[in-house]
């Protein structure tokens, strides 16, 4: 199963996934795609399988990604302060992997339903859901 971490700016949300899911789940192979170096090096240091920065690889590892984990940001073009390319948010929107959004109300969007939770139980309920889909797919 490829699960992609798409994260950007300092990397801490993609950063705080990575830590929480390999303790949970250590034998998951984990694919940090940082939009900038900072982000995939926070990544890369919470433990991730693989990791790459910039656009292409965001293009590239959703085409063919079963789980895609990031920021709601990441399927709007120009959001995340410009870090997220239309391209970028073309290929991840479009991707056929099961995605898994983090409600951000910044950067010119507000989520209507988004509940005032912290990123602690963001992250949280990501891997809830990881584990889930990870789960349903064994199954199968």
């Amino acid at each position: 199963m490829k699960i992609v971490i798409i994260d950007g700016q300092g990397g801490r949300m993609g950063r705080s996934v990575i830590e929480q899911l390999k303790k949970s789940y250590p034998d998951l192979e984990l694919y940090a795609i940082g939009t900038n170096s900072i982000a995939t090096s926070a990544m890369i240091k919470a433990g991730a399988s693989h990791a790459a920065t910039g656009e292409n690889p965001a293009i590239v590892n959703s085409q063919d990604a079963d789980i895609i984990i990031g920021p709601i940001g990441i399927v709007m073009a120009n959001s995340l302060l410009g870090e997220i390319t239309p391209a970028m948010a073309t290929a991840i929107g479009s991707s056929k992997a099961y995605k898994i959004l983090i409600p951000v109300n910044r950067c010119n969007h507000y989520i209507v339903g988004c509940q005032n939770n912290t990123l602690s139980d963001y992250i949280n309920m990501v891997c809830e859901e990881v584990g889930k889909e990870v789960r349903s797919r064994c199954e199968q």
